[in-house]
C-alpha cells in the first residue's frame, strides 16, 4: 500500500465534487440511493464494491453521461466547485470538458495518433492554429509519457499501439482539453498487472494537477493509487474516507467483510 501525502489525514482539503441525496433511477430501478460524498481536489478518489453495487453510475453522474440512457430520473444535488450540474441550464458541451471521462478498454478512433489528440480540440473549438495543437498535442502526449516513442510515429493508426500505450493516448486526449476532473471506469481491467502498475503510476503523478476518481474492482488497486475511497453496496454510499483507513480500520461491518473477501 502506498504511503499517503504527508499530514493528509489531518488537513482540511477543499471539496470539488459533491453531492446531497444524490438518487438515480432506471425506469424504476433505484440505481443509487440517497448517496452523499465529498471529493477533494487535487487527490485520487476511489470507489469500491461489487458489481451492480452503482459505481460506475455514480461516477457517469459526475459528467452527466447518464443522460444519454434512456428512462433515466436523477434526484438531489450535484455541486462541482459550488454549482450544480444537475440544472437544466447546465451546458453539457463544457461540463465534459471540464470533467473528462477514460472508459475500461481503451476507446481509440481508427485515425492516426496526431488525429485522435487532435479530434476534441476540435469538437470543443479550442485550437486553430497548427503550432498550438502540435503544442497541445506534444504536452498531452508528455504528460502520459509517449512523447519520445510516439514524436515520430503520429501518423500511425493509433490502434497499432499496445493496449497500455492506447489508454495512455485516451488520458491524453483527456488532458488536452484541460479539464479539471478526470473520470475512470475500470481503467485497467484489459491490461496485464505491469501495464495497470504502470497507470497507477501515471495517475500519482496527475493528481498533482487534477482530480481523479477512480472506479475499479480491484481492492488491491485501490488501496495502492488512491487516497480516499468509497465503498459501496446496492447503491448505497456505506463508507467513505482515508484509503489506509477504510482498508485497516473500517467503521463498517459491512465494508470490513467485502475487503475481507466474505463477499463480492
Amino acid at each position: 500500500m502506498i504511503t499517503l501525502r504527508a499530514g493528509l489525514d489531518n488537513m482540511q482539503l477543499p471539496t470539488k465534487i459533491e453531492t446531497f441525496g444524490l438518487n438515480l433511477y432506471y425506469g424504476d430501478f433505484p440505481a443509487l440511493k440517497d448517496v452523499n460524498i465529498k471529493i477533494p481536489q487535487q487527490n485520487v478518489t476511489a470507489i469500491i464494491g461489487p458489481s451492480g453495487c452503482g459505481k460506475s453510475t455514480l461516477l457517469r453522474c459526475f459528467n452527466r453521461m447518464n443522460d444519454l440512457v434512456e428512462h433515466t430520473r436523477v434526484e438531489g444535488k450535484i455541486l462541482i466547485e459550488g454549482q450544480n450540474i444537475l440544472e437544466p441550464v447546465t451546458d453539457l458541451i463544457a461540463l465534459r470538458q471540464k470533467v473528462g471521462m477514460v472508459f475500461q478498454r481503451p476507446n481509440v478512433f481508427d485515425l492516426s495518433i496526431y488525429n485522435n489528440l487532435k479530434f476534441g480540440l476540435r469538437i470543443h473549438r479550442m485550437l486553430k492554429s497548427k503550432n498550438d495543437i502540435m503544442a497541445a498535442i506534444k504536452n498531452g502526449l508528455q504528460h502520459v509519457g509517449l512523447w519520445d516513442d510516439l514524436k515520430n510515429k503520429l501518423h500511425k493508426n493509433a490502434r497499432s499501439l499496445s493496449l497500455e500505450q492506447q489508454q495512455r493516448l485516451c488520458i491524453a486526449r483527456v488532458l488536452i482539453l484541460k479539464p479539471d476532473v478526470i473520470l475512470l471506469d475500470e481503467p485497467c481491467s484489459a491490461l496485464d498487472p505491469i501495464a495497470t502498475l504502470r497507470i497507477e503510476e501515471l495517475l500519482r503523478v496527475l493528481r498533482q494537477e487534477y482530480t481523479i476518481a477512480i472506479v475499479t474492482h480491484n481492492m488491491q488497486q485501490a488501496a495502492r493509487a488512491s487516497d480516499y475511497t468509497g465503498f459501496m453496496y446496492m447503491g448505497e454510499l456505506i463508507e467513505f474516507g482515508d484509503t489506509d483507513q477504510i482498508f485497516t480500520k473500517p467503521a463498517k461491518e459491512l465494508t470490513e467483510n467485502y475487503i475481507s473477501g466474505h463477499f463480492g
